[in-house]
């Protein structure tokens, strides 16, 4: 072959790899262009989404204040009258308060059965331990702050003092001489 068709060959080739570099050069432009497309379809997603879920909590918050604003003008009242009359109290502020459970209720609260029960750190928090034996050794013998759930899930754990047997400890000191 002759040095021009070789050249020739080589530039024939140089020229349809250069095409292709161009095409795939489309192609990969193309390409970062559709993903910055989606990324920012996606960032407008999580905010629309966030602004949602703030939307509904604010909503939601909203109805129990709401709810909440007729028990503190119920409370308001009770004081005045109180103040104005020194009538008994009690009476009007057990109405409030059967009004605020109520709610609270509905909502999803719960209170945590404790007294008496086998002590449970996932549901109280002991706080003091009593000897008696009144009350099985490990169980709840007295509340000292009641303990909720909300919607299941455990919000605040009851504190407890927990019955500690006299006897328990002979048992121990029996078992630790064998």
């Amino acid at each position: 072959m002759s040095p021009r068709k070789s050249e020739a060959k080589i530039l024939e080739k140089i020229s349809k790899l250069e095409n292709c570099l161009e095409d795939e050069r489309k192609t990969s432009e193309k390409y970062l262009s559709q993903l910055k497309y989606a990324k920012a379809d996606l960032e407008n997603l999580q905010k629309r989404t966030q602004r949602i879920i703030d939307e509904a909590q604010e909503k939601a918050t909203g109805r129990i204040v709401m709810q909440l604003l007729t028990i503190l003008d119920e409370l308001d009242l009770a004081i005045s009258v109180a103040t104005n009359s020194k009538a008994d109290i009690i009476e009007g502020v057990e109405m409030v308060r059967g009004k605020l459970w109520k709610l609270l209720d509905a909502e999803g609260l719960a209170p945590i059965d404790a007294l008496e029960r086998p002590f449970d750190p996932n549901l109280h928090e002991g706080v003091l331990e009593v000897e008696t034996d009144e009350v099985e050794n490990g169980c709840v013998v007295e509340e000292i702050r009641k303990g909720y759930k909300f919607k299941g899930r455990v919000l605040r754990a009851s504190m407890v003092k927990v019955a500690k047997n006299s006897g328990s400890n002979d048992v121990k000191e029996e078992n630790e001489d064998e």
